[in-house]
């Protein structure tokens, strides 16, 4: 089904307290970046955090959703409190590895 601008832009909105946030299109999806790191998406229009420790414990009640068919289950958010995702955010970061960058195909 892909995902809206507009709820892109209401979830950013929720995240405006994050450092560095970035967002990068992928598929009809839009991926969730702070620091360089991904912490999360917007998938068939809801918001998905991925589940570490730190968003876990913050939101304890959230239900676990795959993003996809076959991916990796993430939270579900359902709150509209700012202050709550932006320090939330910034807790997981620290539970999330950098990407490595790939190493360009040599071609023949």
């Amino acid at each position: 089904m892909g995902s809206t601008r507009e709820y892109l832009d209401f979830v950013l909105d929720l995240l405006a307290e994050v450092p560095d946030l970035q967002f990068r299109k992928m598929m009809g999806e839009y991926v969730l970046y702070s620091e360089g790191k991904v912490f999360g998406g917007v998938y068939d229009d809801r918001f998905l955090l991925k589940q570490t420790a730190a968003s876990s414990a913050g939101l304890p009640d959230a239900v676990l959703t795959e993003p996809y068919p076959g991916g990796t289950p993430m939270l579900l958010v359902e709150t509209e409190d700012r202050s709550l995702l932006g320090e939330l955010v910034q807790d997981m970061l620290p539970d999330i590895s950098t990407p490595k960058r790939r190493k360009k195909l040599a071609s023949s």
